[in-house]
């Protein structure tokens, strides 16, 4: 089982390489954008799990999304995540998360964006446990979220979030997933 402190860990130090990357390039840095924010859980029922979410996220760009004109360009030039979120009670999940992101401008300042990977959490796996919480039925399951978002100037954005995590039906076990809803705000370097 996933020692319970091993995710807070994984922020602090995602939290610190992120704080402490130096630029590849004289002007250009490591990473694409940092975000910080929140969620809670919209399951129902055994599925809810109680408390909020912190969360932190980074994007990088190494495949130049940012440069992407056609829609096939932008299909083929996703840009990279990873982060972390902490529960704040003990029947939430803590996960450490990565995966692919696209994002689509609607207009100068309003974006769309999706998002698909992997997760690792520290939550319950079977029916046979008595703790409150969903039950997941493997440590590794499937994570994809869309945001919609305001971009205030070239650096900052504001971004409303509903993510979803579960093994997709391919482990023996409970499958009753993870889904949260929430706020992040990102600075974009």
């Amino acid at each position: 089982m996933i020692h319970r402190r091993s995710p807070v860990a994984a922020l602090v130090t995602l939290t610190w390489l992120v704080a402490s990357a130096a630029p590849a390039v004289s002007g250009e840095t490591v990473f694409d954008e940092m975000r910080f924010g929140a969620t809670t859980s919209i399951g129902d029922g055994e599925n809810r799990e109680s408390g909020g979410f912190p969360s932190a996220t980074v994007f990088f760009d190494p495949f130049g999304a940012e440069s992407a004109t056609s829609l096939v360009e932008k299909v083929l030039r996703p840009r990279i995540h990873a982060g972390a979120s902490i529960a704040t009670t003990s029947s939430g999940v803590d996960q450490v998360y990565g995966g692919f992101s696209w994002s689509v401008d609607l207009t100068q300042r309003l974006f769309v964006e999706l998002g698909i990977g992997g997760t690792v959490h520290d939550g319950n796996l079977s029916d046979g446990d008595d703790s409150d919480g969903p039950k997941l039925g493997c440590r590794l399951l499937f994570r994809e979220y869309a945001a919609a978002g305001y971009r205030f100037d070239d650096h900052w954005n504001l971004s409303a979030t509903i993510e979803h995590s579960s093994n997709a039906n391919l482990c023996d076990g409970p499958n009753d997933g993870l889904t949260r809803g929430g706020l992040t705000l990102g600075y974009r370097f």
